[in-house]
């Protein structure tokens, strides 16, 4: 008898499955357009209006339209940044989604840019870190900052994006939530 309820653990042991099954990551495949965030009404500074007198943000870093495609490897970002009628084509950054550093570079201001960043999941939620090197125009020396981008997917039709800034010359780090709907 006590073989018979040692095998029957063994065989219970070896079919149950260990944890949790693996999930799939979200996909943010789609077209998505930046929902304007609801603002109490300006106050008026000097001679402009409320509306002008507003503060902003610096909003997710990747502009009002984007379009996401994604598979097993990488997420690309596509977006137009300068004026469409502008002879510059839309930025397209990718990122490596197995944690591999993905480098993209971004011609704009004082030349062509680079952006090392690395993208890893957090349960739903994929966490993209990406530096951005400067020069420091007080003294010329290289300097970087750090931009977290936290993507998840709301509902289906909502992707939201929690973007944090360091703290770089001074100045104070900043966090920003953008929503997007889906097209």
């Amino acid at each position: 008898m006590k073989r018979g309820v040692s095998l029957s653990l063994v065989l219970a042991t070896l079919l149950v499955p260990d944890g949790a099954p693996a999930q799939t990551p979200p996909d943010f495949t789609g077209k998505w357009m930046l929902v304007p965030p609801a603002s109490a009404p300006g106050v008026a500074m000097g001679s402009a209006p409320a509306t002008l007198s507003a503060p902003g943000t610096m909003g997710s870093g990747w502009g009002s339209d984007i379009t996401v495609t994604q598979d097993a490897t990488a997420l690309t970002v596509e977006f137009t940044y300068f004026h469409p009628r502008d002879v510059q084509p839309p930025f397209k950054l990718k990122y490596l989604l197995n944690g591999a550093e993905s480098r993209n570079t971004l011609n704009m201001g004082r030349g062509p840019q680079e952006q090392v960043a690395t993208a890893s999941w957090v349960g739903d939620t994929l966490v993209i870190t990406t530096a951005h090197s400067f020069l420091n125009p007080q003294n010329g020396q290289t300097m970087t900052s750090e931009t977290r981008q936290a993507v998840s997917l709301e509902s289906p039709t909502s992707l939201v994006i929690e973007t944090t800034r360091n703290a770089v010359m001074g100045g104070k780090p900043s966090s920003t939530r953008s929503i997007y709907r889906k097209q």
